[in-house]
């Protein structure tokens, strides 16, 4: 930690200077106030010890033009007059702590271990925002602790052009974790590319990978940019990247070695700088193993390798997942819906095979279907399919009716005490008050 001593006491300048530097500090003392400005102009400072009382300018003086001139350094301020009075002033004016004259040389010591935790924990707090920061837009939900190491590895892998293969089962979020890498990235303002490369033909891929030249082939009547081109200077993903064929896995790997791509029916190759995410459900390895993937892009995508767990390795996500679609869902169907209590139970104690894009669906779905604009339990029992005959009000009143029914029986068998209902009918409390209120009990 470098330290600035300013005090015209020049015997009290060699002992702090001769104890703090015992100490492990790398100490630096001036006991001229316009001089020690200048220093600390030209050095940062994590801390500056300042007398109050000195000739020319004093202490507080000091610390208004320190401050004013952008200074950051921890201030603590030293003085044998004034008391009370000359600390409240000095901390107006942005001094971190005040030490009395005369003093031990524990208490300074003491005085500067506080300090330097306090400036760790900021730096350790400013860190934690800025990383907060970049999730602002709560698109990944992190709250298990498998997600957060997603997450914590996705934000390290962020501020560099390494390619990242994504790898996980179907509806997993690899797209939406793709997609906050990027926007940590310093190519955020640029726009992200992504394609499916399994759901495009594969005469018709090479073409929207790499683009062509016009007359490269029927159809083909002007140049045509490719994705490649497209997200140059940014970010392209690359989704399905198992369902490549083996000839546009050796284009893409010579893309990937060269940082260069050439339109189909063209001669001329062109610089791209991309950087590529490739994502997959398929187990690459054991495609490698079985000869239908090339081992040499395998390794050439695997830089670093971010496995997504499935929702049911998960479920701390679960709340924050369903209030984030549950949001998106009323922008989509442009329906206040809201949740019944029961729901979130109902969602945990299922498997979600789709994961996260099946949740999605299945709340979108409850939310078109509710009659009264409160999502149900059963709305998630997909083994009930929907039939055009059945008419949601009336399920609805059926519910009702059978809540109703098994509610008042609850209550007379315990005489109308109401703890003792909840507990028979596998409710919160909270829950059973909330169930009485909508059916008027």
């Amino acid at each position: 930690m470098k330290l600035l001593v300013v005090d015209d006491d020049q015997g009290l300048r060699q002992s702090l200077s001769l104890l703090l530097s015992s100490e492990g500090y790398d100490v630096t003392a001036e006991g001229v106030p316009e001089r020690a400005l200048e220093l600390s102009a030209a050095t940062a400072f994590d801390v500056i010890l300042c007398d109050v009382r000195m000739p020319g300018m004093d202490g507080l003086e000091f610390l208004r033009r320190y401050r004013g001139a952008g200074g950051s350094a921890l201030v603590i301020v030293m003085s044998a007059y004034g008391g009370e009075d000359a600390a409240i002033a000095a901390m107006k004016e942005g001094a971190y702590d005040y030490i009395p004259k005369p003093f031990r040389a524990d208490e300074v010591v003491l005085v500067l271990k506080k300090a330097a935790e306090r400036e760790r924990l900021r730096v350790r707090v400013a860190s934690l925002e800025a990383e907060l920061a970049r999730w602002e837009d709560r698109s990944v939900v992190a709250d298990s602790a498998a997600m957060r190491r997603v997450m914590t590895l996705a934000t390290q892998v962020a501020a560099y052009a390494t390619t990242v293969l994504l790898t996980g089962e179907s509806g997993s979020g690899k797209e939406v974790v793709a997609r906050a890498i990027h926007r940590m990235s310093p190519r955020r303002d640029e726009r992200f590319v992504a394609v499916n490369c399994g759901a495009i033909p594969e005469n018709l891929l090479e073409s929207e990978l790499f683009g062509h030249v016009r007359g490269a082939f029927t159809g083909a009547s002007a140049d045509r940019v490719g994705l490649f081109e497209e997200a140059n200077g940014s970010t392209l993903l690359l989704d399905e990247i198992g369902e490549l064929s083996p000839a546009l896995q050796v284009k893409l790997l010579r893309v990937l070695q060269e940082s260069e791509i050439r339109r189909v029916g063209d001669t001329r190759a062109r610089k791209v700088d991309v950087r590529v995410i490739a994502a997959t459900a398929r187990d690459l390895d054991a495609e490698v193993a079985g000869g239908g993937f090339r081992d040499d892009l395998f390794y050439r995508l695997n830089v670093v390798h971010i496995h997504l767990p499935p929702l049911r390795e998960r479920t701390d996500d679960l709340p924050g997942l369903v209030a984030a679609l549950l949001e998106k869902a009323r922008k989509r169907s442009g329906r206040d819906v809201r949740l019944a209590p029961d729901v979130l139970a109902a969602i945990t104690g299922r498997d979600w095979p789709g994961n996260v894009r099946q949740l999605e669906n299945a709340i979108e779905r409850a939310a078109v279907l509710s009659a009264d604009g409160t999502i149900r339990a059963e709305a998630f029992d997909d083994r009930k399919p929907v039939k055009a005959t059945d008419t949601p009000t009336k399920l609805s009143d059926a519910v009702s009716q059978s809540e109703r029914g098994a509610i008042e029986r609850a209550l007379s068998t315990v005489g109308g005490n109401r703890s003792e209902a909840a507990r028979l009918l596998g409710v919160s409390l909270r829950s059973l008050f909330y169930k009485m209120k909508r059916l008027g009990l």
